[in-house]
């Protein structure tokens, strides 16, 4: 049980609650009207719900992720952990309620495409929130595990494997139009939510060749808290030696940092990279 809770704090209750509410309500207000099953336990579960209608799609949700996480403790154990089983369960909840106070919900607009575009925009920053917490929805991420203990399948490619053959029953089930909706939704939910957890950890480094190095390494120790590195090198054209500053810093205390710059070197010269990912000390711990 301590393994299992290992890592999970109040922020991330927070954190995984609001993803999950945002995933909810894109499923339920933009997909589940249209009959877009876009892979996943909530697409299975859209898909069972069309034969067995006495059963909620937050109950068959709430059903096959018990299934599946006994399974999942059975044959792979707790590396999952807590959040992963907070953020399933929760998920199913936010349905269930939904559908409580919205028993019959239908289509807003009668435009299947733009409501698909929205509902799965909504999902893809819950998605990447819950993802960014270091847990995720489970449902097909535990298939996904299952295919890469015992078929040594990427887990990128399990995960495909899984979805796609959620949209195959969801073709079957809803219809040729729906099942390539439900396809393509798929598609663009990856590539969403892999742009939503870059923009959430984006950061930027900095290198920086300026007559004032130390007065700016020491502005960015002590004012930024941030550390640094010092690289040798020599200018092509004077052979002149120099050094070349390197720090990793938010986009907002670049900014800080770029204008004490101007006050004191005008001429500096700068270049700037984006850095997806970050681990160690002031960043991500790379255990966590």
């Amino acid at each position: 049980m301590k393994n299992l809770l290992k890592g999970f704090s109040i922020k991330d209750f927070f954190v995984i609650s609001i993803g999950d509410l945002l995933v909810a309500m894109g499923v339920f207000f933009f997909l589940m009207p249209n009959s877009i099953a876009a892979g996943g336990v909530n697409g299975l579960a859209m898909v069972i719900n069309n034969y067995l209608p006495f059963l909620s799609i937050g109950i068959l949700m709430w059903i096959m992720n018990i299934i599946l996480f006994i399974v999942a403790f059975l044959i792979i154990g707790p590396s999952f952990g807590a959040k992963t089983i907070y953020a399933s369960f929760l998920l199913s909840g936010y349905i269930v309620v939904l559908e409580k106070i919205y028993p019959v919900f239908k289509p807003m607009t009668g435009d299947v495409m733009l409501e698909m575009i929205i509902g799965i925009i909504i999902q893809g920053i819950g998605m990447a929130i819950i993802f960014n917490a270091n847990a995720s929805t489970g449902g097909t991420d535990i298939i996904a595990k299952i295919l890469n203990k015992f078929f040594s399948f990427d887990i990128g490619k399990s995960l495909l494997i899984t979805d796609v053959v959620v949209t195959l029953f969801a073709g079957i089930t809803f219809g040729i139009a729906k099942g390539l909706y439900a396809l393509v939704s798929v598609t663009m939910n990856g590539l969403l939510i892999d742009k939503a957890i870059e923009s959430f950890n984006a950061l930027k480094e900095v290198k920086i060749i300026s007559y004032e190095n130390d007065k700016i390494k020491e502005f960015i120790m002590n004012e930024l808290e941030r550390g640094t590195t010092l690289y040798h090198g020599e200018g092509g054209f004077t052979h002149k030696p120099m050094q070349i500053l390197s720090t990793v810093v938010s986009k907002r205390e670049f900014l800080v940092l770029k204008n004490y710059i101007k006050t004191i070197d005008k001429d500096a010269f700068i270049k700037v990279y984006d850095v997806y990912e970050t681990f160690g000390e002031g960043f991500k711990n790379i255990v966590a």
